[in-house]
């Protein structure tokens, strides 16, 4: 079996078997990484993103092993602490490497920390991301960089299969966001876009899909009522 006959079979577990089914498949969530916190302003409970420097790096046995890192930054110091790493990741959060974290600051045996975080190497000064990032349904085996890169050449490819099939007096009435803007925004949000109105599914974008949703389900109950008549 051949790594593309895989992942086609991958996403044939999530119902995606055309280019329009990808183009469809909306993000669950997504992750701002448009944004960097001071360590010392970061808020607790939240989903942040923070850089720094590693200035310790320590295997430790309590209550089981654990990588456990200090990150400083020119605010404060914050924990990255692994349950679970391998090997290779001691080398890789060496003391001076910077690091850009994304995860939730909770207070911990440690202090200030982030438990598993996402986590990469990064250049002083590297340059943000450009809209924030979203975070897709997806099965076993299938992850979301596989996923997005997929999504993303529909999306390059399928602009024809996104034409406007809603009345412009419909539009005008409901005062609907366009169709292909709507899904444009929902897989690639601009930096200014409210995280809160996607995440809560508030915004116009999600707006404009719920009514396809529920009018494509109101096509298809009157399609089966006149086949049973």
């Amino acid at each position: 079996m051949t790594a593309r006959t895989q992942v086609q079979e991958k996403l044939s577990r999530l119902g995606i078997d055309t280019e329009l089914d990808l183009i469809l498949h909306l993000p669950i969530r997504y992750e701002d990484e448009t944004h960097l916190f001071p360590i010392a302003d970061a808020p607790l409970g939240q989903t942040v993103q923070v850089e720094g420097v590693i200035i310790h790096n320590e295997v430790v046995f309590r209550p089981r092993r654990q990588l456990v890192c200090q990150v400083e930054d020119n605010s404060g110091v914050l924990v990255m602490r692994f349950l679970n790493f391998y090997g290779s990741q001691i080398k890789t959060y060496a003391v001076g490497k910077r690091v850009r974290l994304l995860g939730e600051i909770r207070g911990g045996f440690f202090g200030a920390e982030m438990v598993h975080p996402k986590c990469r190497i990064v250049r002083d000064g590297e340059s943000l991301a450009d809209t924030m990032t979203p975070v897709y349904p997806t099965t076993a085996g299938l992850t979301q960089k596989i996923l997005a890169k997929l999504i993303a050449q529909a999306l390059q490819n399928g602009q024809h299969m996104l034409t406007e099939t809603v009345p412009d007096r419909i539009i005008s009435k409901y005062r609907l966001a366009d169709f292909r803007e709507s899904v444009m925004c929902l897989h690639n949000p601009p930096p200014e876009v409210s995280i809160e109105a996607l995440q809560a599914r508030t915004h116009p974008a999600w707006r404009r899909i719920k009514f396809d949703e529920l009018l494509a389900q109101q096509l298809s109950m009157r399609l089966h009522y006149r086949q049973r008549r």
